[in-house]
């Protein structure tokens, strides 16, 4: 019994980081009428970064330099991902922008394939599929292709390849320090970005509340847990777990927002939950057979 919950310690892990980022997309709401996307990821990891290097100081000092390059090309990978992601909410519907930057559930087995020369299991195609049917019977009401998604697009590629390189990497490098660096990049990246119209913070003792929940447990929480999981567990199994993301949203809305259950909630959260019990059965089948 021991054993096999520790084998399922990183799957919980992970969709308990996805329940936390599904539970922040009022918060986002609330705080982007106050200040600029920009000016919110950049405050947001700062935060966040300044609290990881008091806490994790000695052990930033005694990291390899290759967990630094490792760790600031992940954050790269990771604040480009935010920022494709936010603009693209611009110019597209919140329905379509959750389903379209969910098809890193696909792309991530590509860029395994390209970056890594992974071979994907057809078993594993099977549950990326399945999960992406979830994605869209969930999120989509109608798809037109046109600036927005064309940008969300480019975020749901930078998400694929954080998650292909984070689960090469965490292999090698203490999961913790990566994590911490990775955090640096985030912030150095998204902080260049909104320095040129200047940085403005939020002005309600409500709202720094919040950006501090989403800087501590939703930034620095959720990437530390995602980093040390995505060590334990292939790249497409993290993918497939993290599709989880909008079924927890919908969960939030209908239980904080006041909207309503819905078919489309019920049957595409269903098609998600399934892949991620099909990957994970995939798994421990064959950790059974080692």
């Amino acid at each position: 019994m021991q054993p096999r919950l520790s084998s399922m310690l990183p799957m919980i892990s992970l969709i308990g980081v996805t329940a936390v980022w599904g539970s922040t997309f009022f918060m986002i709401k609330g705080l982007l009428n106050e200040i600029s996307a920009l000016d919110f990821l950049s405050v947001r990891f700062i935060l966040a970064s300044v609290v990881s290097a008091v806490v994790m100081f000695p052990r930033l000092r005694g990291a390899k330099r290759q967990t630094w390059i490792h760790g600031l090309t992940l954050g790269l990978i990771y604040a480009m991902a935010q920022i494709f992601q936010t603009i693209g909410l611009q110019y597209t519907d919140a329905s379509v922008s959750g389903f379209i930057t969910g098809m890193y559930v696909v792309l991530t087995p590509i860029a395994l394939l390209i970056l890594f020369k992974a071979r994907i299991s057809p078993r594993a195609w099977g549950t990326v599929i399945l999960a992406t049917i979830g994605i869209a019977v969930l999120s989509l009401t109608g798809l037109t292709v046109g600036a927005g998604e064309f940008i969300t697009l480019i975020g749901s590629a930078f998400y694929a390849v954080h998650i292909a390189f984070l689960g090469q990497w965490a292999k090698d490098d203490d999961p913790l320090t990566l994590g911490v660096i990775q955090i640096f990049g985030i912030a150095i990246v998204c902080t260049l970005g909104a320095l040129p119209g200047g940085i403005s913070l939020p002005q309600s003792g409500g709202s720094w509340l919040a950006l501090a929940f989403m800087s501590l447990i939703a930034g620095l929480g959720a990437l530390l847990t995602q980093t040390w999981a995505q060590s334990k567990i292939s790249a497409t199994s993290a993918a497939i777990i993290m599709t989880t993301e909008p079924v927890f949203a919908s969960l939030f809305a209908i239980l904080c927002g006041g909207e309503s259950l819905t078919p489309r909630l019920v049957i595409g959260g269903g098609l998600i939950v399934s892949a991620m019990l099909l990957a994970e059965l995939s798994h421990s089948t064959k950790s059974d057979s080692h």
